[in-house]
Order: C-alpha cells, then sequence, then structure tokens
C-alpha cells in the first residue's frame, strides 16, 4: 500500500451477520448445492452456469471520472468514463438491494511481491463465485486474516440491474471502477471472469507509479532459474504453452515485472476448457477431475455426471478456475527472476505469419504494443473468414493508461537486461483458416523450447520480406520447410497478396499510436506495399 492510498471502507450494508466471510471451499460447497447454484461432476469439479453472458462485458466497463485519475486515464471506447453522481445513485440502490440479503466476503491479496501487493476484499452474491474469489486470487494466512483491511474492493451482485435511464449505464449490466475510493461495482453478471479482470484493470493502474510494467501474460522458469515471459490474448497458447512439464510455472495470465524480477499478481488459473486434451494439456485437463475447480458453462452428462469438454452447446468459451497448486509444478512462491526470453504469442489465421521469428527490441515495442491475434467470424454458411484483431499490450481491455506507456517501460527493460524476443504463431500454416491447418503443439513446443534453451542463437536467419522478422532456418524437431511459411502455401502468389493485406491492417491499426511512440518504433512495423 503506497503512501496515499489508505483501507477501504467497508459499506454499511455488507457489515455484521449479512456476510459470510472467508468460508472454506468445503462450506461455499455445501452452500452452491444448497441454493442451486451448480451441480458436482464426476470426480469433483463444481459447474455452473453463467446464465446470459458468458464472457466479459467490455462494452458495459465504466471509469469514474474523478480529479485523482483524471489525467492518467486513456480515455475512449476502451476506458468509458461514468459521473461520480451517477455512480453514487447506483452504489446507493444497490446498498439497498443487498440490505439484509446474505453475501460472501473473501479476504484476498493480489500480488505475490510483498512490495507491491494488495490487499483485496470480494463480496459475492454466490457461494460458487466466492470460491472463483478463492481460486484466483491469492490467499492469506490465517494470521493475515485477523485486522486485515482491505486496499480496494470488489462488489459482485448479479441480481441487481443498472438503470441505464438515471445511472449512466448502457445496458443492465455494469462494471464500474471507483479509483480514488479503490471499489468495483459489478452487477447484472454472473459471468465471474469481470471479477478477475476488473482487478487486473486496478492492478494495471496502479504498478506503473511503482515502477512495475503490468503484463496480460503468462511466465515459467526453468532450473537454471531462466525465466521467460509469454504475453498473447485469450486462445492463443498462454496458458497450454506455459504449463511445461520441465518448468515450473509462476503462474499463466497475470505479471507484474519490477526491478527485482517478475511476479504472478494472481493466485490461481482460468483457463478455457473447450477440446481440452489430456494428450496435450494433462495438467490442464486433470484440473477439471478436482474437486474445487470452479466449470463455467461445461455440458455435464445429467446420469453420469461425467464432462464433455467438447461442447459447445452453451458456449465456446467454457472455463475453469483452479488454485494455482492444482498444477504440479506451480512455483510455490509466484515470483522469479529477471526474463531471459519474452515470447508473443499470435494465432494468425490467415496463415502467413513465420511460426517462429526473432524481433528486434523496435518490433517488439510495436508488436507489443499492435497486440495482434486473428479470430473466427460468425458460424454463417459458407467459408468463415477470419477477423484481424489488434488489443494494445495483448490487453488493450484492461489496460487504463496509454499504450505507449507500458510499451515505453517494456522496452526500457528488453534494453537494461538485453532480452531476446520471439514472436511465435500458434494459427495457422499452410493457408488462412478453412484451407490451412492449425499449427501442430508439438511443433510449436519444440520451437519455444529450442529459443529457451539457446539452440536457436547460433542459427542462421533469413529476413521475411514483408514483415521485417527475423526466421531461423532450420529448429531441432521441426521441418525446415515448415519455418518458411510462403513455402507451406500451394498458391505462393495468394500468400503473398494475403500478407500484403495484413500488412496493410498493422499500418492503419498502428495510425492510431504512432505520435506516442519513438520513430524508429513506428517505422519497426511490417512494409506495406513491398
Amino acid at each position: 500500500m503506497t503512501a496515499t492510498e489508505s483501507p477501504t471502507p467497508t459499506p454499511a450494508s455488507l457489515t455484521g451477520r449479512a456476510v459470510r466471510a472467508n468460508l472454506s471451499t468445503a462450506e461455499l460447497y455445501e452452500h452452491a448445492i444448497r441454493d442451486g447454484e451448480g451441480i458436482v461432476a464426476a470426480e469433483g469439479p463444481l459447474v455452473v452456469r453463467t446464465g446470459r453472458h458468458t464472457g466479459r462485458s467490455p462494452e458495459d466497463k465504466f471509469i469514474v471520472r474523478e480529479p485523482s485519475s483524471d489525467a492518467k486515464i486513456w480515455w475512449g471506447p476502451v476506458n468509458r468514463p461514468i459521473s461520480e453522481a451517477h455512480y453514487d445513485r447506483l452504489r446507493a440502490r444497490l446498498m439497498e438491494h443487498v440490505a439484509g440479503r446474505p453475501m460472501y466476503g473473501q479476504d484476498c491479496w493480489i500480488g505475490a511481491h510483498p512490495g507491491h501487493r494488495r490487499s483485496l476484499r470480494v463480496y459475492t452474491e454466490t457461494a460458487w463465485a466466492s470460491i472463483f474469489a478463492r481460486n484466483l486470487f491469492r490467499r492469506p494466512p490465517q494470521a493475515a486474516l485477523d485486522g486485515f483491511q482491505p486496499n480496494f474492493t470488489i462488489i459482485d451482485v448479479p441480481s441487481f440491474k443498472a438503470d441505464p435511464a438515471t445511472e449512466g449505464t448502457r445496458t443492465e449490466t455494469a462494471i464500474l471502477l471507483h479509483l480514488e475510493r479503490m471499489e468495483i461495482i459489478i452487477v447484472g453478471t454472473e459471468y465471474a471472469g469481470e471479477i478477475k479482470k476488473s482487478a487486473f484493470t486496478v492492478m494495471n493502474y496502479l504498478m506503473p507509479d511503482e515502477g512495475v510494467l503490468p503484463m496480460h501474460s503468462a511466465v515459467n522458469v526453468g532450473a537454471a532459474g531462466d525465466s521467460v515471459v509469454f504475453f498473447g490474448l485469450s486462445g492463443t497458447g498462454k496458458t497450454t504453452l506455459s504449463a511445461d512439464p520441465e518448468r515450473v510455472l509462476v503462474g499463466d495470465d497475470e505479471h507484474g515485472w519490477g526491478e527485482d524480477g517478475v511476479f504472478n499478481f494472481e493466485g490461481g488459473c482460468y483457463a478455457k476448457t473447450i477440446r481440452l486434451s489430456p494428450m496435450y494439456e494433462p495438467d490442464i485437463f486433470a484440473t477439471t477431475k478436482r474437486f474445487g475447480t470452479i466449470l463455467e458453462n461445461v455440458e455435464v452428462d445429467p446420469l453420469t455426471r461425467g464432462l464433455d469438454l467438447d461442447s459447445d452447446r452453451i458456449t465456446e468459451n467454457t472455463r475453469g478456475a483452479y488454485p494455482l497448486h492444482f498444477i504440479g509444478n506451480a512455483s510455490d512462491t509466484g515470483m522469479a527472476g529477471q526474463p531471459r526470453n519474452v515470447v508473443l504469442l499470435t494465432a494468425d489465421a490467415f496463415g502467413v505469419l513465420p511460426p517462429i521469428s526473432r524481433l528486434t527490441h523496435d518490433q517488439a515495442q510495436y508488436h507489443f504494443i499492435s497486440g495482434y491475434t486473428a479470430k473466427l467470424a460468425g458460424t454463417e454458411i459458407g467459408v468463415k473468414e477470419p477477423k484481424a484483431t489488434f488489443s494494445a499490450g495483448f490487453g488493450a481491455p484492461f489496460l487504463p493508461r496509454h499504450p505507449g506507456e507500458y510499451g515505453r517501460m517494456l522496452a526500457d527493460r528488453l534494453a537494461r537486461y538485453d532480452v531476446p524476443v520471439w514472436l511465435v504463431n500458434t494459427g495457422w500454416t499452410g493457408g488462412p483458416y478453412g484451407t490451412g491447418e492449425r499449427m501442430n503443439i508439438d511443433h510449436t513446443r519444440s520451437m519455444v523450447r529450442a529459443a529457451l534453451n539457446g539452440e536457436l542463437d547460433g542459427v542462421e536467419t533469413v529476413e521475411d520480406p514483408i514483415f521485417g522478422v527475423a526466421v531461423p532456418i532450420a529448429c531441432p524437431g521441426v521441418p525446415s520447410e515448415f519455418l518458411q511459411p510462403r513455402a507451406t502455401w500451394a498458391d505462393p502468389d495468394a500468400y503473398d497478396r494475403q500478407a500484403r493485406q495484413l500488412a496493410a491492417m498493422f499500418a492503419r491499426n498502428f495510425e492510431t499510436y504512432g505520435d506516442r511512440v519513438a520513430p524508429s518504433v513506428a517505422a519497426a512495423g511490417p512494409r506495406v506495399g513491398s
């Protein structure tokens, strides 16, 4: 806690016997089953439904516009302002709504580093969401719970509906952050990911003032203490690639990079479970068969209570929330030394980016600020076209400050510690989605392992004529022709057209940031017209 921060007061309507404070996972299971919040599946996980919202609602997130934070916020479509008067009106009505209702409270930490840790109190309407908070945040020892004073508070009440006409929201769903009061209100949605990501947004606001780069990333560390940071958007492979049996997992999603190394913000994982494979993701798959895991929107056989992880009937975005210690080789401390490598992950559905390439530090800053991946369009009849997605810092919805600020912090660390940076494409090869094939996960693991072990350091590279990155001509365990994307396409001219189109998309997107970065960074992107 900094000198300017003070413990946040507990809302009067949430004090006393109405709050079931710091119940254990077993107790919360009992409450959840009794109240019909979910069912226990075979071997122990608690399976719940999140109703209408099966993912985040980024357009319903607002930050209160107030003097203490106004100048620091990157206002716009990512960080929408709401007035303090509207916030207070909604909050007062919310306090009336919860008055006398039983609520659950969990006292947690966010941040493994004791010098940058924050104390967090999470109030939830449901028992299962309280388990979620226990799983995802860091659990203080019992001694620390005596006299616990939170630095910030989350109040999660799905049954409450915001009133857009009088409270300044877009819909009945609202995620409101008051950064001066250090309070978050989440209403109108049962999707628990809002709890996790709103807390991450607060850390993204606080950490730069302490000289810590907050990162939407996974981190693991080798036996020699060689840590690696994996940046990437959802679905690019952060969780899968960081869960390596040969390395210790520090965390799979949210970290800080400070003066003495990297540290996990969280104490758990929130993994996508759709089509989870016991062969390719054994550690994560095993968590779906554990007591204490929360499974969101996963299909369950009503008779056997067996899971159907392949089903997307409810949503493609099925999730599992579990404590980090469910992963056998997870770090006990949540901390590691200065990174020896940084990996930027992208799932390129156009099939034109190399499967692995080395970046200069200017290129690394360019690609970090761009935050490119691709996602598929809807399921209409006919060919599904991939859609480019650019999310600054590989996590724009969670960045309250301008991306250039985070980009400069990254560049400073890369230069100070002379860190190699790799761009890894976990998307398609041999053509775009619908024509090409998804990257072989074994090949991707081999390439990442070779990069981390230094096996690519002396390998000759060729410069990609459009993207300008250095592509190795060989890699242990990977066919050499696989490394050059143009060679994998049946029609090289079609590859050239597609690559130039993607290069133009990069250029258009970066126009938003060009005036806030060094000229050398702006010039480090793909070559339009090559």
